[in-house]
């Protein structure tokens, strides 16, 4: 561990650079704790680049707490759709409707409130009330695992203790939402996962894994995520001018979103497969008129997920309808609902 003076010269080296190199960004320019809440939310899993014009457009829609709580999660759901990791937006959903229309105001209401994590809570009281709560993200665990040389897996018990204690140890207990807002940007653009700029580096004197040769190697992780495939086979259904579309339920991905009718397979299937199959047939029957295979073996990639999909037409009779869990809808009405980035990427494709 460095001494006091050595901490201090990390931390004042940190901020200096920030001032200098921060990009400007529209939560920045706020104290607002629901404007902060908003925008830590959208960063989660998503880069910066992306996340600007959400959030511009998230805030012009629900600028407050109150309006956020009025509306219906549908919408909700619409205005985030492309982000993924859509349990983000209902988690902010419930959570506003939590408050009884005021953001609470306390380190301990903040991390209750659903969806709300150590990171995110120290996040938002630093910047917004200046509470010396240090961050943790991914950006953080980097800079001080590569400047300290700690090796413990960051995924460990033992690692996220050891860079908890030492993130809160060196948080400028004076300014800790410059340098939390710092330490994080340090990481997002100069100490960055690979390929980092290492001889225009503010803080590269002092930095072990420099000195020894393992930026590459830090931070270290002891287990890798289970990647699962899954099979999708989507049914666009015309009947005259009209499709029909079915909410998601259940504890899986894209929870609460519209969808077109959908057969998962255990394996890839062919297309003669699938129009044999007990579920297309019990599906759309034996009357369609025509059937199609429009996009195939997409491959879309979450974070814990491949997914494989195909994207077939069927075209039944106008008068002809599926069962009552399916919405029939007017093919232009499509846009107003909340669907997955895959089910937008083949509508993209295939606009008629």
């Amino acid at each position: 561990m460095k001494n006091n003076s050595q901490l201090s010269t990390f931390n004042s080296q940190l901020i200096m650079w920030y001032e200098e190199n921060k990009r400007e960004l529209p939560w920045r320019n706020t104290t607002d704790p629901y404007k902060i809440w908003i925008s830590e939310i959208i960063l989660q899993q998503t880069r910066v680049a992306q996340g600007y014009d959400y959030f511009v457009r998230f805030i012009e829609r629900f600028p407050d707490v109150q309006t956020l709580a009025a509306a219906n999660e549908d919408e909700v759901l619409k205005y985030w759709q492309g982000l993924g990791y859509y349990s983000r937006a209902r988690n902010l959903h419930a959570a506003a409707k939590s408050m009884n229309g005021v953001f609470p105001s306390t380190y301990q209401e903040v991390i209750n409130l659903k969806g709300v994590g150590e990171y995110t809570a120290a996040a938002i009281c630093s910047i917004s009330y200046g509470m010396a709560y240090a961050v943790v993200d991914g950006n953080v665990y980097r800079v001080l695992s590569r400047y300290f040389g700690i090796d413990t897996p960051i995924d460990s018990t033992e690692g996220k203790k050891i860079f908890k204690e030492l993130a809160q140890e060196l948080i400028d207990k004076e300014q800790p939402a410059l340098y939390n807002q710092a330490i994080m940007e340090f990481g997002a653009l100069q100490c960055t996962p690979a390929s980092p700029n290492c001889t225009l580096c503010p803080v590269a004197d002092g930095c072990l894994a420099l000195a020894n040769n393992t930026i590459k190697q830090l931070p270290a992780k002891q287990h890798k995520t289970k990647v699962t495939n899954r099979y999708f086979n989507y049914i666009y259904v015309r009947a005259g001018g009209c499709t029909f579309i079915k909410k998601r339920t259940g504890n899986d991905i894209w929870k609460n979103l519209f969808e077109f009718p959908l057969i998962e397979t255990p394996e890839q299937i062919s297309e003669e497969e699938l129009y044999s199959s007990p579920e297309f047939q019990s599906l759309v029957g034996s009357d369609h008129l025509s059937v199609k295979l429009l996009l195939g073996n997409v491959k879309h990639v979450l974070s814990h997920r491949i997914i494989f999909a195909n994207f077939y037409q069927v075209d039944l009779p106008d008068g002809k309808t599926l069962s009552n869990d399916y919405i029939r809808i007017k093919q232009e009405e499509l846009e107003g609902y909340a669907i997955s980035r895959l089910t937008q990427i083949f509508l993209e494709k295939n606009k008629s």
